[in-house]
C-alpha cells in the first residue's frame, strides 16, 4: 500500500482495499478517513503499489491505521501526520478503524505500513497466544516501533445509575468496545477477572462515540472506553449529561492485574471531566504504533526520527511521548528502523 509521490506535485487518490479475515478476528471494515488533519484541503492519500526504497528522496504515501475518531488514537495519529508529512519526504494517509485487532490484521495482511494498537494485543499477537483469534496463529510480521502513553480503562454509567463496583455490572447491558478491539478484549478481561463471566450480563458493542449515545440515551447501563485521558467522546459526553465513571481498585484491581501482567496501576485525575471531581482508581494498557518487517528500514527510521525530533509538536498526551520512555514496555520485536533510530 505504498504509492510513491513528488512533494511538489502531490496529488492524492482516495481509495481503501477491503479487509478481510486474520483467522476470522477483524471486525468492522476500516473507514476511509473523511478529514485532513493537517489542513491542506487535499485528499490523505492513496493505494498503491510497492516501489523502490524512497532512498533517492522520492517520497511515499504511507498508510497509517488509526482507531475511531471519539477516542485518543485519532487526533494522536493527525499530529504525526503533520510531524512526518512536513520533516519527511513522506506522506501519511490517516484511516479511521476499529483499532488494535483490526490494526494488527492490516497489518498482517500488509495492507498499511504503521499503525497504532495495544501493547496487550501486540503481544498476543506476535505470539499467538492469549486471544482466540491469534491462538496457534502467531502474526510473525509484526514489528515494534515505539510505546507512547497509558491507555486508561474508562467504565462510564449515567450519574444516577447507582453502579459503583464492576461487580455491579453482573446482570446489566455493557457496551465493551468495538467487536474485535482492544477494548473489549480488555473489557471482557476485567470483567471476568471481577467473577462476572459470558451470560452474566448483555454485552453489547460499538465504538466509543456510539457508547457515548449509548450512555447518553439510557440504551447501556455502563461503557467501556479505553484512551488516554481526556478521551474525546467522554469529555463531550461529560459536559452536557451526568456521568460517572466506575472505580476498578482494591481487590478486584489486584486481580485484574495478577490475571494480566500487561494491566497497570492508574489514575483519573479529578476535574480531567466535568463533574467529576475525585481522583478515580483504575488500569491501563500502554498505546503503541506498530508496523511490519516489509516496510523498508529507512522509511521506519525516517517516520520515527520525525516523530521523536518533534515531539513539542504533539497536542494529544505529549507529557507521555518521549523517546526516553519508547521503549517501556515493548511487547515485540523492533523493526530494524526503529533500532536504528533508538539505539
Amino acid at each position: 500500500m505504498v504509492k510513491h509521490i513528488n512533494r511538489r506535485k502531490f496529488v492524492a487518490a482516495t481509495g481503501i482495499a477491503g479487509l478481510t479475515g486474520l483467522a476470522g478476528c477483524i471486525g468492522e471494515d476500516a473507514v476511509e478517513d473523511e478529514e485532513d488533519p493537517d489542513g491542506d484541503d487535499g485528499d490523505d492519500g492513496a493505494d498503491g503499489d510497492d516501489g523502490d526504497d524512497g532512498a533517492d528522496g522520492e517520497g511515499q504515501v504511507l498508510s497509517w491505521h488509526a482507531g475511531g475518531t471519539g477516542g485518543t488514537y485519532y487526533p494522536l495519529s493527525g499530529d504525526f501526520k503533520s510531524i512526518v508529512d512536513a520533516e519527511t519526504p513522506h506522506e501519511l494517509q490517516v484511516q479511521s478503524t476499529g483499532a488494535s485487532v483490526e490494526n494488527v490484521g492490516s497489518l498482517a495482511r500488509e495492507e498499511a505500513e504503521f499503525a497504532l494498537i495495544q501493547n496487550d494485543i501486540g503481544y498476543f499477537a506476535f505470539n499467538g497466544t492469549g486471544l482466540d483469534q491469534f491462538e496457534g496463529e502467531p502474526v510473525e510480521n509484526l514489528r515494534g516501533v515505539a510505546t507512547l502513553y497509558p491507555e486508561t480503562i474508562h467504565v462510564l454509567t449515567q450519574g444516577d445509575s447507582g453502579i459503583e463496583t464492576i461487580e455491579d455490572l453482573e446482570g446489566t447491558t455493557v457496551n465493551t468496545g468495538d467487536l474485535g478491539s482492544g477494548t473489549q478484549v480488555n473489557a471482557l478481561q476485567i470483567l471476568e477477572s471481577a467473577g462476572i463471566e459470558e451470560g452474566d450480563f448483555n454485552e453489547q458493542n460499538g465504538d466509543f462515540d456510539t457508547a457515548a449515545d449509548q450512555i447518553r440515551d439510557g440504551d447501556v447501563d455502563a461503557a467501556f472506553v479505553v484512551g488516554g485521558w481526556p478521551v474525546g467522546s467522554v469529555e463531550e459526553l461529560a459536559t452536557t449529561e451526568d456521568i460517572s465513571i466506575v472505580e476498578i481498585s482494591g481487590d478486584v484491581r489486584e486481580a485484574v492485574m495478577g490475571d494480566a501482567e500487561w494491566f497497570a496501576e492508574d489514575t483519573i485525575p479529578g476535574g480531567t471531566y466535568d463533574g467529576i471531581d475525585d481522583d478515580i482508581e483504575t488500569v491501563s494498557v500502554q498505546a503503541m504504533i506498530a508496523t511490519h518487517e516489509g516496510v523498508d528500514e529507512g522509511v521506519v527510521e525516517e517516520v520515527t526520527t520525525a516523530i521523536f525530533e518533534n515531539t513539542d509538536q504533539i497536542t494529544q498526551k505529549e507529557e507521555f511521548i518521549d523517546a526516553d520512555s519508547a521503549q517501556d514496555g515493548m511487547p515485540i520485536d523492533l523493526h530494524s528502523g526503529a533500532e536504528a533510530y533508538f539505539g
